[in-house]
């Protein structure tokens, strides 16, 4: 029987499991870990607490936080008295947390630490309560600023009597959160998400996808604060029983995989990019034999995985879809070359699922041909969030999957992806405008343009209002062409501009993790960034790794000029979001002007030979 609610299905769990570990996380160097049960027990009581504290069905409380368990349980425990969580990532500055705090009537927040409890104090947000999960030594409760731990031992003291009839009342169409976009085109919009838009998510995908079993170990590095996140790294993961491992940062994900040795995990493009530039980097600098190896073996595994592609699903059941041949020597190839890049993972991965943009085909196919199953999906904010994914059996890389069973899909005229189904959202808070304008009907409207093969599985090209109209009356698609010149272990983030111009330029971030130990390879000792990207040896190294990933474009697809960006883009400097995209319009007016001259300079290049390198911050 289906639940009725995200606290039924996290019940049904608790009583499957009281006793397995629900969460792993690091404190102070160590590991601890809580099981399903004390969890549970821990929603109680806070959800007590929040009701104590005048908290009631449809108020709003934000979270606003790394994460870590008091996230689930705060999200929990507010679910299961009918309040509305509004996530808000930890990384955004005061303006924009204010904004959402103030855009979603937000009456209570829930912080992490001293941080994020300035960062409120800072702000001219208008709060009923500050609930603080890791207070500065010190920190003193009062009627309105109270520890998590206090608000806990309230709720303790002050359980709620009819708790669970009352959760278990909650339906499909209570509204479960606000989910602010990331607005990388504008000002953040609120999708008004239910319980039942997330149930039907979670139901659909184990549909499709690897097998998730109640021994898998998940490591979690995406932020809760984002949908995809919080749908398949929790939501779905809790309701089979899974430990959730948590990862302490981004920038430490290499030592906590050898630490958890997950077996499933969930990813957005970047890190499966940096993986395969890493292991290219040192094949590159390695000597001919291991080169000529590398590539014996990456041959094999995209031999073995084209059977796989092509075999029924009789065969795949049965283990018949490889030949013995191709099986002997795929075994050589991954001890000799697999398993290193396994062990780099943690040596258990048996899967992991890869969403919140585009993942280039050939990464895809070097992680299959790994024997690292990697699903990639498509799906928004406003459709909790999975649309499409690739099912375990069949996965077709270059592609974003098949359309979940419970959902509808289809193609407009001018190629725009239109969804319809149980997962979609209500609508915008307080944005009746932006609501009518993003629905054809019952029809949303996703802003994507794709195509759908003839086998029902769907490519998203690029962004509607991305397509770039040359003044020459071709058409170009940026994203298919970043994604190709982010397959450089030197690149970090590419950015393809040109609208109405006659040609395009491309914007290059280097990736510095690569490029400086290159950089002292080749004799260049300076540590100033800026000083290394006017090298030309580095500007030759990048004009040169542009030119060979655009190889295979039409020639008007090819950038002209390549603009070096020797500052980092970063979430906190503003060029990327929480989850690593491109604030694209943030990105094209920092440097206009930049761009603009490039464009007034020359315009008679006909091959990439032009390399201009920013300094500094452009306006």
């Amino acid at each position: 029987m289906k639940a009725s609610n995200l606290v039924e299905m996290l019940y049904k769990t608790v009583k499957k499991f009281p006793q397995k570990n629900a969460f792993m996380w690091k404190e102070k160097g160590n590991y601890l870990r809580m099981t399903y049960e004390t969890f549970w027990e821990k929603i109680y009581h806070i959800a007590s607490g929040f009701a104590h504290l005048g908290i009631k069905t449809n108020d709003k409380v934000a979270i606003l936080s790394n994460n870590n368990p008091a996230w689930g349980i705060t999200d929990f425990a507010l679910a299961s008295i009918g309040a509305v969580s509004v996530p808000i990532y930890p990384t955004l500055p005061v303006e924009q947390t204010e904004f959402l705090l103030h855009n979603g009537d937000v009456k209570a927040v829930v912080v992490e630490d001293q941080e994020q409890y300035d960062k409120i104090m800072s702000s001219n947000a208008q709060l009923d309560y500050i609930i603080v999960i890791y207070p500065p030594e010190g920190f003193l409760t009062e009627d309105k600023h109270m520890t998590f731990s206090y608000l806990e031992d309230l709720g303790e003291k002050h359980l709620l009597k009819d708790w669970e009839n009352n959760w278990r009342m909650i339906d499909r169409d209570q509204l479960a959160t606000i989910i602010h976009t990331s607005g990388t085109t504008g000002k953040p919009k609120g999708s008004m998400l239910t319980h039942g838009n997330f149930l039907s998510n979670v139901e659909a995908i184990q549909f499709w996808m690897i097998e998730i079993l109640p021994e898998d170990i998940a490591l979690s590095y995406l932020p809760l604060s984002h949908v995809f996140e919080r749908m398949a790294g929790h939501y779905t993961l809790l309701s089979v029983g899974v430990t959730i491992a948590y990862a302490e940062s981004i920038d430490t994900i290499q030592e906590n995989l050898q630490e958890v040795r997950p077996t499933i995990m969930t990813s957005v493009p970047r890190l499966f990019e940096k993986i395969y530039a890493m292991v290219r980097e040192e094949i590159d600098n390695g000597s001919t034999l291991k080169q000529k190896i590398f590539n014996w073996a990456i041959k094999i595994g995209e031999e073995r995985y084209e059977h796989y592609l092509n075999a029924s699903v009789d065969q795949l059941i049965l283990g018949e879809a490889m030949p013995k041949s191709l099986e002997r020597k795929w075994n050589i190839a991954n001890r000799l070359v697999y398993q290193k890049v396994k062990d780099n993972l943690g040596g258990r991965i048996r899967g992991m699922v890869s969403g919140g943009g585009t993942l280039n085909e050939q990464i895809t196919k070097f992680f299959w041909a790994l024997n690292i199953p990697i699903l990639e999906g498509y799906g928004l904010t406003e459709t909790a969030p999975v649309i499409t994914t690739n099912p375990i059996v069949h996965a077709k890389a270059g592609t974003v999957g098949r359309v979940l069973p419970n959902i509808e899909v289809k193609i407009a005229k001018d190629g725009e992806v239109l969804v319809r189904g149980p997962s979609v959202m209500k609508g915008y808070y307080k944005n009746e405008e932006a609501t009518a304008e993003s629905f054809d009907g019952d029809w949303f409207l996703t802003g994507d343009i794709g195509e759908i093969d003839d086998e029902g599985y769907l490519k998203i090209i690029d962004r509607k209002k991305r397509v770039l109209v040359l003044s020459t009356g071709k058409n170009v698609v940026p994203q298919p062409i970043e994604n190709a010149i982010n397959e450089s272990s030197y690149i970090g983030h590419s950015l393809v501009v040109g609208d109405r111009q006659k040609y395009i330029i491309c914007l290059v971030n280097p990736d510095y993790e690569s490029l400086l130990p290159w950089a002292r390879r080749n004799g260049i000792k300076s540590d100033s960034l800026e000083e290394i990207c006017q090298d030309e040896r580095v500007i030759r190294l990048l004009h040169q790794e542009v030119e060979k990933y655009t190889r295979e474009f039409a020639d008007f697809e090819k950038p002209k000029k390549v603009l070096i960006i020797s500052e980092e883009w970063t979430v906190d400097s503003g060029e990327l979001t929480p989850k690593l995209s491109m604030r694209i319009n943030v990105i094209q007016e920092k440097y206009r002007d930049l761009i603009q001259a490039a464009y007034d300079e020359d315009e008679t290049y006909t091959k990439a030979e032009e390399v201009v390198v920013a300094q500094g911050h452009q306006s």
